[in-house]
């Protein structure tokens, strides 16, 4: 499913709810996450889900899995700076220009990172059969300790994190709210794996914003 390129005009200026002493540290040997739950009000978190459904190239791609071609459970996009490319699960992406509303998110998360983000990984979770299985953002071309920075909007979904190696260590589950900051950095993609299960529940759509920076 691929839609043409339907700019839309940006949304007006996004208010910031959260602040660094609104925001959760988790408790998590080998890791350092963040999460802002109302990082933008509804408002503007419904405005930036319909614009981005709206004005999004969405694909829907498949993987190589045990030899087989499977269609991802979800659409995505890539978007970011010129020859930024990424690649995963046998699947290599071009990055196609940011949108403004792109821009705008981008513009809003990076003072609270600290970081200058040049590329996003756009995944749309249509309903509750969409999801995405356990996995880490650690390919070589996001760096040694990468910064994933999550916005969520729309839908509500559970978000799992279970440590790769230590078996001891409790799964973290967070319910990833419209308009909420996941900031996962340091030595977590070295030592944890994250989900966003199936459910059966009826759910809203979501459109999840993973911003990375490309070496």
């Amino acid at each position: 499913m691929q839609k043409p390129h339907q700019p839309n005009p940006p949304p007006h200026q996004l208010s910031l709810l959260a602040s660094d002493s609104q925001a959760q540290q988790l408790q998590m040997p080998d890791a350092e996450v963040l999460f802002y739950p109302c990082l933008f009000n509804a408002a503007d978190g419904e405005q930036m889900f319909a614009a981005l459904e709206a004005e999004i190239a969405w694909r829907q791609d498949s993987a190589t899995i045990f030899g087989r071609h499977h269609f991802l459970p979800r659409l995505t996009a890539w978007y970011g700076d010129p020859g930024k490319t990424y690649s995963y699960s046998g699947i290599h992406m071009e990055p196609l220009p940011w949108t403004s509303t792109l821009l705008q998110i981008k513009a809003a998360i990076e003072p609270i990172a600290q970081v200058e983000f040049n590329s996003v990984l756009l995944n749309f979770y249509r309903h509750g059969q969409d999801s995405m299985g356990w996995h880490s953002d650690d390919e070589p071309e996001l760096g040694p300790n990468p910064v994933i920075g999550s916005v969520s909007l729309g839908g509500c979904r559970r978000f799992l994190l279970r440590h790769k190696t230590d078996k001891s260590i409790s799964k973290v589950e967070l319910h990833l709210t419209n308009g909420s900051l996941l900031l996962m950095q340091g030595p977590t993609q070295h030592f944890w794996q994250h989900y966003v299960p199936k459910t059966k529940r009826p759910v809203d759509p979501r459109i999840n914003l993973t911003f990375r920076v490309i070496d």
